[in-house]
């Protein structure tokens, strides 16, 4: 093809190259153009098309990938403004494969399936297979090694399950060294308190806590590091409460071991008139409970031969096994207005905490009427911690749950409360308390996560006041994240979790805020091989 301007620039010629006479004429406009518009106007088609040529040039360099020049930010913008979308470069088989359902057999560990990506690359690399191949191989890795992080998950959940419910052979030797101390020696035998001390037991100018324990050890450790951290040692009274098979031991340890001037009294919940007198709501629950528990959470070995089961559901139904949630010593604490009738306000200590500071200043906290004083776990610098609200424990997809509870209320914590049993006695707590047990057990335990704080939020809704979070530092039993200073810096730190710091699966950072009030010196504690680390 020819291209033909005239002289005047009014007529451009085209001619075929193939020698056809036709042609075609352009009429260009009236006005005249001079030549040194023509001249700049092809010096700058000259520079845009240098322009272009660099920028396609360094795209071309940059690969489909990156995105540091104009051009290539073109070509990705481009598309978006205009609607439209590349087409993927992953072929499309790739993912029919990948979402196909899993069958039995790719489910199965096969010894051919790569175990790491550096033998999958290696494979690929010497076999070349096609996309569909590849898929297949790469689906095949992904489940094998699935299922083995699967396995090794709840292996990990078996074995603290057994570590943590387990009784240690060295609390085992000191439950029956003491309980042959107390048959042999009299001076174990003495009675808590002295005859003296009675008195004491029923007076509110004194400072009452109360601590429920089966566990020798953790106890001493609460009564020490509480007179120990008191400044009026004098004015302290702690009622401990046991069951029938651990009051020996326990009598002989505070026996040989007195804190004085602090009050110690030791007493077995059958050596109280209101448990030995007609039936107790929570006991009929709780064997209820046990049979609901067994029927529907299955035995350990129901609960490891489920092979389809994710691991945290694995762990929630190992945890169920768990014998505290069938100890009576979970619920003793709704039934404090009961077992001391003669008393204003107590504090109630789990048997898992330290304190570190004098608690005697937790009786002037004005509580504004409520009945139970508790810190809060949805607020906090520690987020792992202190984020937990109603929607935490109870089931709102239920709704019963779901018509009469907020999800974003704010729960609190169990393990050091201060409970106004004045305040108590003129509510409807502990009926509430009962109702809601029964409640779960006709829901098949479904309204709430195990244990007992669920039923504890429901039944004292209402009816708490927020303390500061100093008094009561949570999470030292299932995470290490809390650093030495902080958990110093608290009155008390409770070692909530199944790390406790009596098992060899505590944290040994954390556990030396224990230890410390241990003696390993003594003939009983040494006796048994227990040991600070």
């Amino acid at each position: 093809m020819q291209l033909h301007i005239s002289p005047s620039l009014r007529h451009v010629t085209v001619l075929p190259t193939k020698g056809v006479k036709e042609f075609i004429k352009v009429k260009a406009g009236t006005r005249k153009v001079s030549y040194m518009t023509v001249l700049y106007s092809f010096l700058f088609l000259a520079f845009l098309l240098r322009f272009i040529f660099v920028l396609t040039a360094v795209d071309t360099i940059d690969g489909e990938n990156k995105c540091s020049t104009i051009g290539c930010l073109g070509k990705r913008l481009g598309p978006r403004i205009l609607r439209r979308r590349h087409d993927s470069s992953v072929p499309e088989v790739i993912y029919q494969v990948l979402e196909e359902p899993n069958s039995a057999n790719e489910i199965k560990p096969d010894p051919d399936v790569p175990q790491s990506l550096e033998e999958f690359v290696s494979q690929m690399k010497e076999t070349r297979p096609d996309a569909k191949t590849f898929a297949i191989e790469l689906k095949s890795m992904i489940n094998s090694l699935e299922e083995r992080t699967r396995t090794a998950k709840i292996q990990e959940y078996l074995y603290r399950h057994v570590a943590s419910n387990s009784i240690p052979k060295q609390l085992h030797c000191l439950s029956l060294r003491l309980a042959d101390e107390h048959t042999t020696n009299a001076g174990a035998r003495l009675q808590l308190p002295s005859a003296e001390q009675v008195p004491c037991l029923v007076d509110n100018s004194f400072y009452h806590f109360v601590l429920a324990s089966d566990n020798v050890l953790a106890t001493s450790v609460v009564a020490a590091s509480l007179v120990q951290s008191s400044l009026q040692q004098q004015k302290l009274v702690l009622h401990i409460i046991t069951d029938k098979k651990t009051y020996s031991p326990m009598q002989a340890w505070f026996s040989l071991h007195p804190l004085t001037p602090a009050i110690i009294e030791v007493k077995a919940l059958n050596h109280f008139d209101w448990f030995a007198r007609g039936k107790v709501p929570v006991l009929e629950a709780m064997e209820k409970d046990q049979k609901a528990r067994a029927k529907f959470r299955g035995g350990q070995t129901a609960i490891l031969a489920n092979n389809v089961e994710k691991p945290h559901i694995v762990a929630a139904k190992l945890t169920a096994l768990s014998p505290k949630y069938n100890s009576l010593m979970n619920h003793i604490r709704i039934y404090l207005p009961e077992l001391f009738p003669s008393l204003n306000k107590v504090v109630f200590l789990d048997d898992d905490i330290v304190v570190q500071t004098d608690l005697t200043r937790l009786w002037e906290i004005d509580m504004k009427g409520k009945v139970n004083g508790a810190v809060q776990t949805c607020r906090g610098d520690d987020k792992f911690v202190m984020s937990k609200r109603f929607k935490n424990y109870l089931n709102f997809s239920h709704h019963l749950i779901s018509k009469n509870f907020d999800p974003e209320e704010c729960a609190w914590a169990y393990g050091m409360n201060i409970f106004d049993l004045y305040a108590w006695r003129r509510t409807n707590i502990s009926q509430t308390y009962h109702h809601w047990l029964q409640q779960n057990l006709k829901s098949d335990l479904s309204l709430w996560q195990l244990g007992t704080l669920p039923p504890g939020l429901i039944a004292f809704h209402g009816h708490v006041h927020t303390i500061d979070p100093f008094w009561h530092m949570l999470g030292l039993g299932y995470q290490e994240n809390t650093s030495l200073a902080d958990a110093e810096n608290a009155g008390v730190i409770h070692f909530n979790g199944r790390a406790k710091p009596w098992l060899a699966i505590a944290f040994p950072q954390l556990r030396l805020l224990w230890a410390k009030y241990v003696n390993f010196s003594d003939k009983f504690i040494k006796g048994c091989h227990l040991r600070a680390t």
